[in-house]
């Protein structure tokens, strides 16, 4: 599995109050809910972001509030992957959940700028940043969240994985 796209660069605790402001927590269709991403750190990011974009980040991405809603925004808006130092486990597994690429790497928000253009193989763990020709290695994603991120998310893997056992 692989991601590619230009690099939008946040730093440090990047918490879900500021991807997705708690104001907007009673809206829950999905294409209104994109609308706000990162609203509370760059109110213009996604008039900005091309599908498929990547977000890099420093430590503790996603901390705050375990609301589902902030990896919901990030992935409907169109990022993605979110290649970050660390993340949340919640945010981390609430992405998995719903089907957004997170791959944490040490040292990732150093060694990449903004406006560069990544491709990022989650299989192996190999990022290759294609504006410098630097190549990063991860700790490669386990293979059922590969397996959940391909099926889109943990209730289609679970129902694709478990309910064909059953029948």
């Amino acid at each position: 599995m692989r991601v590619q796209g230009r690099v939008w660069k946040f730093g440090d605790n990047v918490d879900t109050d500021v991807i997705y402001p708690s104001r907007y927590l009673v809206t829950f269709d999905p294409a209104e809910v994109a609308t706000h991403v990162m609203e509370g750190i760059d109110p213009q990011f996604v008039q900005r972001l091309a599908q498929g974009d990547l977000i890099v980040a420093g430590e503790n991405f996603g901390c705050g509030s375990a609301r589902e809603q902030a990896a919901m925004a990030l992935k409907y808006a169109g990022v993605g992957a979110i290649l970050a130092d660390s993340f949340s486990r919640t945010f981390f597994r609430n992405a998995i959940n719903l089907a957004l690429p997170v791959l944490p790497l040490k040292g990732i928000s150093r060694a990449v700028e903004a406006g560069q253009h990544l491709e990022a193989d989650l299989r192996s763990g190999r990022i290759h940043n294609r504006t410098t020709g630097q190549t990063l290695q991860a700790q490669p994603l386990p293979e059922f969240i590969l397996q959940m991120l391909e099926k889109g998310g943990a209730i289609p893997y679970y129902k694709s994985t478990y309910l064909k056992q059953e029948g």
